[in-house]
């Protein structure tokens, strides 16, 4: 890829990417819990649906937080703007390695090929 057609995809990438507040980074994942006691529901073995966020932090921490029902698509949402965002800044970083190598120069008596 020529150094201008790098540009032109490099900007293209800059211009859709989803720049808004509501990112997260993590995995929602989603349990069935069981109460040992009193409760039909799980006494049958139905349980009741949990949506729990994991975010990994270094050292290998982990932090859990419950989401709501109601609030379950949202976060859904903020994770998929995350990982947009996060895929579109390492496409731009793969272009920017390009644009670092020096240029090509073409041989003499060698035709172009477009």
């Amino acid at each position: 890829m020529n150094r201008s057609r790098t540009l032109r995809a490099r900007q293209r990438l800059i211009d859709d990417l989803p720049i808004t507040g509501e990112l997260l980074r993590g995995t929602l994942v989603e349990r069935i819990v069981r109460h040992k006691k009193g409760c039909a529901s799980c006494a049958r073995g139905e349980g009741h649906a949990v949506s729990v966020l994991t975010v990994s932090y270094p050292g290998g921490r982990k932090r859990q937080v419950s989401v709501r029902r109601e609030r379950a698509d949202e976060v859904r949402r903020w994770l998929d703007n995350y990982r947009r965002l996060k895929g579109a800044i390492e496409a731009i970083c793969e272009l920017n390695h390009e644009l670092l190598q020096p240029a090509r120069r073409r041989r003499a008596g060698r035709k172009r090929r477009d």
